[in-house]
């Protein structure tokens, strides 16, 4: 069974921990070929994630984790705070054995700095969050940095802004590893199904699932972004609604939704014309109309940076899943 090994060193935001779990869990989960193992590997002096929710954790693994891993396995570094002195040099030498060996490297986020600190991104191409791709640039200039943040593989090394926790390097991996139809199938569970028809979540039907449930909390305001997919939407716009200021509003959704509101809102638009894809067959004009993505050619630029796969693609590939799926099921019964 391949390995997943997540290093984690003191201060990872929580939800790159927990991402790669769902991800590769659920994966593993909904297709019988498929089949991972998740393993916490805790670098020495871990104690805690970072905020905005900080909690302690039992990492059943440490850089011990790392030294069993094969060249069929991967490790994943996932963002931390960006220390211009690099990893603990324990850190760094057992990524370099890992690389030795032949294994996987992917790093999201800030964790792209960790891994260009051993050296290993020198003369490749890498990717990390746009708000940091110059900061990267400058501290390594041996590395070719993407400043777009979107998904780039370099030989061993997949590197990725990290959106929403790293769930966009994660599917790529999937990806790769199982094609395109288990990622699609991957993404659809881990991201439609967080839009509960009819939940009596703030803002109404369709409101994310966890959602914050207090009157202090975000949850009307994605209820009613939701509603409004189709019309253009400015963050003073959303600021007016939330009723707090544009800094305020920004602080807040990163802390609730680990976004900033426009890349919050781009995503549900991004998963409104996935469901969309799925459940009829209206042209792709319609769906970027529909979507707030304004042109086909919009629409498809952000689909396929957020999903890997064109919507065409993406609807022959559901399409065929669910066929196999439905066959798969006849045969059973029969």
């Amino acid at each position: 069974m391949p390995v997943i090994a997540v290093l984690l060193l003191d201060g990872v935001p929580g939800h790159h921990v927990t991402t790669p779990a769902v991800c590769f869990g659920t994966a593993d989960r909904c297709h019988p070929r498929v089949s991972y193992e998740v393993r916490l590997c805790a670098a020495p002096g871990f104690r805690s994630t970072g905020g905005p929710a900080a909690f302690g954790l039992a990492a059943p693994w440490g850089l011990d984790g790392l030294a069993e891993l094969t060249e069929a396995d991967t490790v994943l570094v996932p963002g931390q705070a960006v220390r211009p002195g690099g990893p603990p040099p324990e850190v760094a030498g057992a990524l370099r054995a890992a690389a030795d060996r032949g294994c996987r490297i992917g790093a999201f986020g800030s964790g792209t700095f960790t891994l260009a600190a051993t050296g290993l991104l020198d003369g490749r191409r890498a990717s990390t969050a746009p708000g940091l791709a110059a900061e990267l640039a400058r501290r390594h200039p041996r590395t070719e940095v993407d400043p777009d943040g979107v998904v780039v593989a370099d030989g061993p090394f997949h590197t990725a802004a990290g959106v929403l926790g790293g769930v966009d390097l994660c599917l790529r991996l999937i990806t790769v590893d199982h094609g395109v139809a288990v990622a699609v199938e991957t993404e659809r569970q881990v991201f439609l199904e967080l839009y509960a028809e009819g939940a009596g979540a703030p803002g109404g039907p369709g409101a994310p699932v966890g959602a914050p449930v207090s009157g202090d909390g975000l949850g009307p305001t994605l209820g009613w972004l939701e509603t409004r997919l189709d019309r253009p939407l400015t963050l003073e716009d959303i600021a007016g609604h939330a009723g707090l200021t544009v800094r305020a509003l920004s602080r807040r959704f990163r802390a609730e939704t680990g976004l900033p509101p426009l890349q919050y809102l781009l995503r549900v638009r991004i998963q409104r014309a996935q469901r969309l894809l799925e459940r009829g067959d209206e042209p792709v004009a319609r769906i970027a109309a529909r979507t707030g993505l304004g042109t086909p050619a919009n629409l498809r630029h952000h689909f396929q940076r957020h999903t890997g796969t064109t919507p065409s693609v993406y609807r022959a590939a559901f399409r065929s899943l669910v066929a196999s799926l439905a066959g798969s099921g006849d045969a059973a019964a029969g």
